[in-house]
């Protein structure tokens, strides 16, 4: 056998691998929005009423609070809907099903507002003046 037809026959199964890996796409993964904070527990992205989702609309400053959503980490505190479920235990057990982990650590958080219908953080000393 030539050396360029055994090339060819070792390149042929190598082109088609490459073809089908190719066409095959990872799925993909939600981009959370610009205002979910670095390090926020994907739930706080989509507003619910699951524990796992908090709800987190709101039409004044009144209607927000600080909670410990929890992460896949532990506490998490972010400001969420005075009337939202939040369970941090469910997060945790959510997080150990799916073998997820998360970085340890957060922004504290002392005061929320409203800011285009979503409870947000407030800025560090924006009520002290």
């Amino acid at each position: 056998m030539s050396r360029s037809r055994r090339a060819s026959w070792l390149l042929a199964p190598l082109l088609l691998w490459l073809a089908a890996c190719a066409v095959q796409r990872a799925p993909e993964l939600p981009t959370p929005s610009a205002d979910v904070p670095y390090g926020a527990p994907p739930a706080l992205a989509d507003a619910g009423a699951s524990p796992l989702a908090p709800d987190t609309r709101c039409t004044r400053d009144a209607d927000c609070t600080v909670k410990n959503v929890g992460n896949c980490c532990g506490a998490y505190p972010a400001c969420v809907n005075t009337a939202a479920r939040v369970d941090p235990a469910a997060v945790a057990a959510d997080c150990a099903r799916r073998g997820l982990a998360s970085v340890c650590g957060f922004r504290e958080v002392t005061a929320c507002r409203c800011v285009a219908n979503r409870c947000e953080a407030a800025p560090q000393g924006a009520l002290e003046r």
